[in-house]
């Protein structure tokens, strides 16, 4: 028997967001008729808090928060963490040396304190632009390589200038290191996280302590690092235009972030049309 939906974990950036970075009146609609039923809702991004702030008027968030695919859990209201998880210092050292011997020009960033502080290598920031972390360039910084490894990081950035993220995912498991968790959102670098995480591992975290079930999960993606969590779900819905991987992980396709997909399964599940 079929489980009812509990909680909907959507994605952002090219799942509920329009590629104009806007949430349509539809989908904000819709989204505020699951909550009036009762049903959690809980973007699960690539983002750091920041950048899920800019969306949340937009979109009405105000509980849990996955941000940093899954490696942080914040509450968009009162600010209380509920978790975080990062890259130890030895597993990113090892990771950035190795690679560095192989592909060169690779440059890194580690995302710390929250997803707050960002401490980019030298060079990093001109690869960079305000929509790729929500961020201006400028507020990166000019780091030694030495400064961005010496702590943890709640995200580590990998990046190359000529690089495809898949490219530079190929060179990375090239190497045959552990110790990390590494995945790309379509942005253009790769995302190295602690060992395990994965925005499945972080929804599986929250549903616990709200007390819910994987099988009471509606989970909305379209990126690589979407196929987890859509796997993971009850019911897993890729939107039109995902990634391969995400497809294949989901149970269902819906229309596109622009035509509304989420919105038009959301209405379907209450019955309003």
């Amino acid at each position: 028997m079929t489980r009812p939906v509990r909680l909907i974990a959507t994605d952002l950036d090219g799942t509920l967001l329009h590629s104009d970075q806007t949430v349509s009146p539809r989908t904000r609609a819709a989204l505020n008729a699951a909550r009036a039923a009762g049903i959690h809702i809980v973007p699960v991004t690539a983002r750091q808090p920041r950048g899920v702030q800019r969306i949340a008027e937009m979109a009405g968030f105000e509980g849990w928060a996955l941000c940093g695919n899954g490696a942080h859990c914040v509450h968009l209201t009162t600010g209380e963490t509920l978790f975080t998880a990062h890259v130890e210092v030895e597993a990113q050292t090892r990771l950035a040396l190795l690679l560095s011997e192989r592909v060169p020009d690779v440059r890194f960033a580690s995302v710390r304190d929250g997803g707050e502080v960002f401490v980019a290598q030298t060079d990093y920031a001109a690869l960079a632009t305000f929509e790729d972390h929500k961020r201006d360039p400028s507020d990166m910084g000019q780091h030694a390589l030495s400064t961005v490894l010496d702590a943890p990081s709640l995200k580590f950035i990998v990046r190359h200038p000529t690089l495809t993220p898949r490219q530079l995912l190929a060179e990375v498991q090239a190497l045959g290191v552990l110790g990390f968790a590494v995945t790309h959102s379509g942005a253009p670098f790769l995302e190295v996280l602690a060992e395990g995480v994965s925005k499945a591992w972080g929804l599986a975290h929250l549903c616990t302590h709200l007390g819910l079930e994987a099988a009471e999960v509606l989970a909305f993606g379209d990126a690589t690092n979407d196929a987890e969590l859509l796997a993971w779900a009850g019911r897993g819905v890729a939107v039109a235009n995902a990634e391969p991987e995400a497809l294949a992980a989901a149970s269902e396709v819906t229309l596109s972030n622009d035509e509304d997909g989420v919105a038009l399964v959301v209405e379907r599940l209450l019955g309003l049309n």
